[in-house]
């Protein structure tokens, strides 16, 4: 049986509006590192970027690269690292390299939904365990358990979460691996928010190593404030990694090599990575004073568990309408992208970006403000709602 074509309804909205509307609160990343912040590191680097040719980089990275990132993966050697276009390559070369139509996978709600319609689109059978927000979006074991059957193929999760921003302790992430394990899963771990925690300087530590099918995902996007260069990446076993690579021969042949050769390396650096992570916290940490601040003015229609990582809030807002069409009138009535909770699985939440400068931040801000308000004059407060979506 044929499957009608999903969209990333996520995707679809961000791309039409974030470089309409005037304030773009919709991003999960920092505000982005200049060209010039990142010369500043590296006072050869202006004029290798002029030498360099602008033929084809290393399709599966180039080795330079492939050892920075394998350096912060215990256990690992180039070998065992494919580099990809985002860590949304990365997603979709594991997706479609383990799943077919009829297979199983189950998916971590709230979530960046990419992999719950990718598996639509492939034919698989999709389950969803979920985070609780009435225990600040702790796992729900027991779900997870009845999510992962012997017929799960592929086990999602993103580790610290977007959009809520919790990082998973110890024990979630040892469940997540015994229960994966025992069904002999792949574990698919999107951890592109590790290195961008708001509370401590300590580095979410990876799921790669503590089950042998663990696949990881990072990128440069969100803990480095690097979205431009388009790296991401995948560790894994080398047998799959050589899997997902003939794969995306087929997709992306390589990244752009300015990125893959020169610029990426220099960011993973032990000199650079450093100075990278502590500006994307310095971000994270001013901007929720601002935006804590705006929350509790505005307690009335909002209220949200606070993030343990990542530069995004997921508020939930106290009134009878639906995200999408609330998202819809803050674009057209106030000039400002935010996320609507329905794209992630959960409805009567927005997912709103604060790792911003502030003025900007605060003016977004106050549109937002402005739109709640008038909505609740127009629908008044909503009763108690359901946490699920999907």
């Amino acid at each position: 049986m044929a499957h009608v074509f999903q969209p990333f309804d996520l995707e679809r909205i961000m791309s039409r509006w974030e470089n309409v509307v005037e304030y773009n609160l919709s991003e999960s990343g920092v505000h982005p590192v200049t060209l010039a912040e990142l010369a500043a590191y590296d006072s050869t680097l202006v004029q290798r970027m002029l030498e360099i040719e602008l033929g084809y980089g290393v399709a599966n990275g180039s080795l330079a690269l492939r050892e920075a990132i394998a350096q912060w993966y215990p256990g690992t050697t180039p070998d065992n690292v494919l580099v990809t276009v985002g860590c949304a390559e990365a997603n979709f070369l594991v997706f479609t390299t383990l799943l077919q139509a009829g297979d199983s996978v189950a998916i971590q709600v709230p979530n960046y939904l990419q992999g719950w319609g990718l598996a639509h689109n492939l034919g698989a059978v999709r389950m969803t365990f979920r985070l609780d927000p009435d225990r600040g979006w702790a796992l729900d074991e027991e779900q997870l358990r009845q999510a992962v059957t012997d017929a799960t193929k592929l086990v999602a999760v993103c580790n610290p979460n977007n959009p809520t921003g919790h990082i998973m302790t110890l024990a979630e992430m040892d469940a997540v691996v015994r229960v994966a394990e025992r069904r002999g899963a792949w574990l698919l771990t999107d951890e592109v928010y590790a290195g961008a925690e708001r509370e401590t300087d300590t580095f979410t530590p990876t799921f790669y190593g503590r089950y042998d099918r663990v696949l990881a995902a990072g990128s440069l996007s969100k803990a480095y404030g690097l979205p431009g260069l388009r790296i991401g990446w995948v560790v894994g076993p080398v047998e799959m990694i050589d899997q997902l690579w003939a794969r995306h021969e087929y997709l992306s042949i390589s990244t752009a090599k300015l990125s893959n050769h020169l610029l990426a390396p220099i960011a993973l650096s032990r000199q650079v990575r450093p100075a990278l992570l502590d500006r994307t916290r310095q971000y994270i940490r001013r901007g929720w004073s601002v935006f804590e601040a705006w929350a509790d003015e505005h307690a009335d229609v909002v209220s949200v568990v606070p993030p343990q990582a990542a530069a995004i809030a997921f508020p939930r807002y106290h009134l009878a309408i639906d995200s999408i069409t609330l998202t819809d009138r803050l674009i057209h009535d106030a000039s400002v992208l935010v996320a609507p909770g329905d794209h992630f699985g959960i409805p009567h939440h927005l997912r709103v970006s604060y790792g911003l400068e502030h003025a900007y931040l605060r003016e977004g801000l106050n549109r937002i403000a402005a739109v709640l308000r008038r909505t609740a004059e127009e629908k008044g407060t909503a009763s108690k709602v359901a946490d699920a979506a999907i």
